[in-house]
């Protein structure tokens, strides 16, 4: 039998390294430097968990009908209404007052996904695997 599969999108060096917690918890994961590569795999694989970095857009560094760095993956997402992976959301202290507006707005993931404070320690994401 397969074991759940787990996505890292790791876009910054603050994302925590937890490859030995989820082979813990028997999960594989596959490790992403991008939005994009993570979208391109999706057309594979359907992750059972997606752990994310979220950026929120405070410039003109995404679309100025963009949230944050995560809005191209939740629109793919949402694109099939049979599969909901749990999203763990990991933020700055100072970016998690607008993690919500992401969450509003694509409400299909508003009531199945976790959020951390970074730093954030592995007995937290254990607790929700």
């Amino acid at each position: 039998m397969n074991k759940p599969i787990i996505f890292s999108l790791i876009e910054s060096p603050e994302h925590p390294r937890l490859s030995r917690l989820y082979s813990e918890m028997g999960y594989d994961e596959m490790q992403f430097p991008s939005v994009r590569k993570v979208i391109g795999a999706l057309k594979k694989y359907q992750p059972e968990v997606i752990v994310a970095q979220f950026f929120y857009a405070y410039s003109t560094n995404y679309a100025s009908n963009y949230i944050s760095n995560l809005d191209s993956l939740l629109v793919t997402l949402q694109k099939n209404a049979d599969y909901k992976p749990t999203f763990i959301f990991l933020v700055h202290k100072e970016d998690h007052q607008y993690l919500h507006q992401l969450t509003d707005h694509y409400n299909d993931f508003s009531k199945i996904n976790h959020t951390f404070i970074l730093p954030v320690k592995e007995d937290k994401i254990r607790e929700v695997l």
